[in-house]
């Protein structure tokens, strides 16, 4: 076994402290990644604080995870130790159901995928352990190749806020002519207007702040409305093709779908604590649809890195000491972060 540095979460609304131990051995067809830094992602906060149910303690969340190969196993064919590798949301599922097979592994029907913490191990049950630690062992086929190109700090976030925000513009097969609201400048938002430009889409960002115009026009946006503002909001109705609603908070959808044209589609990457509502008549009116996404497959994630190095794509980010995890879990609840928090995990020997 391999004896792991670690922070977690020992219970529900505990702050995260340190934490050690053991990671599986290199199995035949394994990587060991000496992990260099971790982004925080909001749903850390989600499921250190169990407000989704179901979570695991001790927690080591992380799923933002970029860092060196030290050891490979014997069968592994597109690794080799000093590779820059990442790991994303997802460290194993049944590989056989229709949706694996599709390289869909996101929606494994059979097990489910395995989270690359807060989840349990196929076979063994054992919980997983994210990336707020030393080192992790993975599957080759669940590890993602890394440039060598982009600042690997910022590369981090790209393992969940960057797939997640590609995998439905492209499964949307957005391009130029279309027209994209972003609803939320946050870790998932900025990354969602650096995508959609970077792919010739007109993009337009929905904030209720102001004071985000100038921020969001650095990103790329061509355009901005504050939502609390009745004038600007309507001179965006019938306007999009596409929302990508990033937003974890409660709110009227209905305000937000009557600014799709007709067969527009708002797709739902945040999730609130409590379900939303609609009434039928704002999709009926206009063929409107509402859709959900969630990260993206194993070569969908590739490509999504790929494109990133093609065009010099990274997530803005703070980079903090592992100590100042808790801090940061509160900064981000007020939103006091562009965009992204990442963990040097160097400072764990600190």
């Amino acid at each position: 076994m391999l004896p792991t540095k670690a922070y977690a979460a020992p219970a529900v609304n505990i702050p995260l402290e340190p934490f050690n131990f053991e990671r599986r051995e290199v199995g035949p067809h394994d990587v060991l990644i000496d992990i260099q830094f971790c982004g925080v992602c909001h749903s850390d906060l989600h499921q250190v604080r169990d407000e989704w149910g179901g979570s695991i303690f001790p927690m080591v969340p992380g799923h933002e995870i970029v860092g060196r190969i030290t050891q490979v196993g014997d069968h592994v064919k597109n690794f080799k130790v000093g590779d820059l590798a990442g790991v994303g949301c997802m460290v194993d599922s049944c590989r056989t159901c229709p949706s694996c097979q599709e390289g869909l592994e996101q929606y494994c029907e059979t097990t489910g995928m395995v989270g690359t913490y807060n989840s349990r191990e196929i076979g063994s049950g054992a919980p997983t352990y994210g990336g707020y630690s030393s080192q992790i062992v993975v599957d080759e086929k669940y590890t993602l190749k890394v440039s060598e190109k982009l600042d690997l700090a910022r590369v981090a976030p790209l393992l969940c806020a960057g797939i997640t925000t590609y995998s439905p513009l492209r499964q949307w097969k957005v391009g130029p002519g279309h027209r994209v609201g972003v609803m939320g400048l946050g870790g998932l938002g900025h990354m969602a207007v650096k995508l959609a430009v970077a792919m010739g889409a007109e993009v337009t960002v929905l904030s209720t702040s102001p004071n985000k115009e100038a921020d969001a026009k650095e990103l790329g946006a061509h355009k901005f409305v504050v939502t609390k503002d009745e004038a600007q909001l309507k001179s965006v109705r019938n306007y999009f093709d596409f929302i990508i609603n990033t937003v974890s908070a409660q709110l009227d959808l209905a305000t937000y779908v009557n600014l799709l044209r007709r067969d527009g589609t708002m797709i739902l990457l945040g999730v609130p604590t409590e379900a939303p509502h609609i009434h039928a008549f704002n999709l009926i009116s206009a063929r409107r649809r509402i859709a959900g996404s969630l990260i993206g497959g194993i070569a969908e994630t590739q490509e999504m890195l790929d494109f990133c190095a093609e065009h010099n794509i990274m997530s803005d980010i703070e980079v903090i000491d592992i100590k100042d995890i808790n801090e940061s879990y509160e900064r981000m609840l007020k939103g006091d972060v562009k965009y992204r928090f990442v963990i040097d995990l160097a400072t764990l020997n600190n």
